[in-house]
């Protein structure tokens, strides 16, 4: 039973009592030989008793339905705050009157404090982490050497050689066959477009790890300015000028960077648009494709890059939230809640 319902209950069986008691005091002030005479005494050419039944019954309904919209709505604007916290949103406190409620909420109020001063101190956390990452550039350029040179070979050089392969086989081939040699032909145009679009996404990659001397928002338009002039794609974008801390920073152009990637290698695409903004104390990056998307469940259980990015945005206390449906595209964005040093919301 919900507190609406039983709110009502609450009404009719007050209500019900308060009858009892106004027939006592009829029987005590107005002595009647039996309960039949309620019956035949008619007030409003109604029957007494039953008048009294009606108006309590209706009375107690009145003000249970009163009581249970008056909590519903309490309630309501509970739900409604504590949405607004898990989403990372400012909340809006109302100043109940009520101690119960005005309790309720101080505890939200400190959830909330708490929650900011932990994503401030995880922003500050990648922060130094990404200062400490500058002080050992020299082994993540290591690193970024051999995953790059495990993807030539896993990728664009399999692909180069299936195509090769293929070419040979033509040129050894005397078929007179012209479709199937167009067929095939056409094939291996296909391998080596994709093995481009692989390899432009793996330049993204070449890129400097931090964004030196640049701030969030000139490093996105140089990326996507490059990519227009690479990749013959409709691509354009909206960008803010942002001023960030290095860590989160470093971080949005991370995931901007493996969203970008997985586009081109996967999406088939052939348009991209980007978005760099700050609302209500959030930043948000979103990208979204026309490409051939996919199920986001499968990807998230197989793919290491959503995992990697999902971690990223994490680490700046931000959510990641990706849409795609078969044939429809791709919608990629990530929130993260900024709050200027010592706690004050930029």
């Amino acid at each position: 039973m919900n507190v609406w319902q039983k709110q009502v209950l609450s009404g009719v069986l007050t209500f019900l009592v308060f009858m009892v008691i106004l027939l006592g005091i009829t029987f005590f002030a107005f002595p009647v030989g039996s309960w039949s005479d309620l019956w035949n005494r008619r007030v409003l050419d109604l029957p007494f008793g039953f008048l009294i039944l009606v108006l309590a019954v209706t009375a107690g309904f009145v003000v249970g339905i009163a009581q249970g919209w008056f909590w519903r709505r309490q309630l309501h604007v509970i739900q409604h705050q504590l949405s607004e916290l898990v989403k990372g949103n400012p909340m809006v406190y109302e100043g109940s009157d009520l101690n119960e409620i005005k309790q309720i909420e101080d505890k939200i109020q400190q959830v909330e404090e708490k929650m900011a001063k932990q994503t401030e101190l995880a922003q500050r956390m990648v922060t130094e982490r990404a200062e400490d990452r500058e002080k050992s550039l020299q082994e993540v350029v290591v690193q970024e050497r051999n995953r790059l040179a495990r993807e030539l070979h896993d990728s664009v050089s399999q692909q180069l050689f299936a195509a090769s392969m293929m070419m040979s086989a033509i040129n050894e081939t005397s078929s007179q066959d012209w479709q199937a040699t167009k067929k095939q032909m056409q094939m291996v145009e296909k391998m080596i477009h994709q093995s481009q679009l692989e390899m432009r996404a793996l330049l993204l990659h070449l890129r400097p790890v931090a964004l030196k001397n640049q701030s969030l928002s000139e490093g996105v338009e140089e990326l996507l300015y490059e990519l227009t002039q690479k990749v013959p794609m409709d691509i354009d974008w909206s960008i803010e000028d942002l001023t960030l801390d290095k860590g989160i920073e470093d971080q949005l152009f991370r995931i901007l960077q493996e969203s970008v990637s997985n586009t081109l290698r996967h999406a088939k695409a052939t348009s991209l648009n980007v978005m760099l903004i700050e609302r209500d104390h959030n930043i948000i990056l979103r990208v979204v494709d026309d490409g051939v998307g996919f199920d986001v469940e499968e990807g998230k259980s197989s793919s290491y890059g959503l995992q990697n990015m999902q971690e990223r945005s994490f680490e700046v206390g931000g959510t990641l939230k990706i849409v795609s449906l078969k044939g429809q595209g791709t919608r990629l964005e990530v929130k993260v809640p900024y709050r200027k040093k010592g706690g004050e919301e930029s």
